[in-house]
């Protein structure tokens, strides 16, 4: 997607943020475009405050001028922007390419309506073909990581886990814990998926996001078009 397409996403979802929302603002290159694009509203005039998913997007808020706060202290939000790595049916995504999943996804369930902003090469007929995130606690992996494997193999999917940034310089999370990228190819039953992940000791949260999103604004060469859950 060219930095172009992804502004334009990003300057329609912010169309729809109005003076007064709390606001959850996603993570990855696609948000950044979108706090770029709110920036230029507050800098007119916008009253919004922001809670960001990730110590990064936060940095560029600031950088900005974008007024945040946080979760704890708003309590509700009333709309969270953010992309996606992969847009199946009826808005399901796999989301966590940029290490920040588990906040995404307590603020967008935090959020009264969810926008997802992407280009239109994130539209798949079903989700899989992006590795989808698993983040685990650091103690215990090893036994963490044979519960999973024997989940997808009890599904008949591929055991192919593979620990982000290695065993050497393992990728961190900003609340502290590793990620395991599955290899999956293309997942049918993502609902059971979701609970059978969830329910393994040592498992913190996964990148399938169901049911979150009601609205996506995907950006193709000419325009952007509106999906809707």
């Amino acid at each position: 997607m060219s930095d172009t397409q992804k502004q334009k996403a990003a300057d329609r979802a912010a169309q729809d943020v109005v003076s007064g929302m709390k606001l959850g603002i996603g993570t990855g290159s696609t948000a950044e475009c979108f706090v770029k694009s709110l920036a230029e509203r507050v800098r007119g005039g916008l009253d919004i405050v922001g809670v960001p998913t990730s110590e990064r997007t936060r940095a560029l808020c600031e950088e900005l001028g974008v007024r945040l706060s946080t979760l704890d202290a708003l309590g509700t939000l009333d709309l969270t922007v953010d992309g996606a790595d992969e847009i199946g049916p009826g808005l399901s995504l796999i989301k966590g390419g940029g290490g920040a999943l588990l906040r995404e996804k307590i603020v967008a369930a935090a959020s009264e309506r969810m926008i997802v902003i992407a280009d239109e090469s994130k539209l798949v007929p079903a989700l899989g073909a992006f590795p989808l995130p698993i983040e685990v606690v650091p103690f215990g992996l090893a036994a963490t990581r044979t519960a999973i494997e024997r989940v997808l193999a009890e599904m008949g999917l591929p055991t192919d886990l593979r620990l982000r940034g290695g065993v050497e310089q393992p990728f961190v999370t900003d609340g502290g814990h590793y990620i395991l990228d599955a290899h999956l190819g293309r997942i049918d039953e993502a609902e059971t998926l979701a609970r059978s992940l969830v329910a393994i000791p040592g498992v913190v949260d996964h990148g399938l996001f169901l049911g979150l999103a009601q609205t996506a604004y995907v950006a193709g060469e000419e325009d952007v078009r509106m999906l809707r859950a």
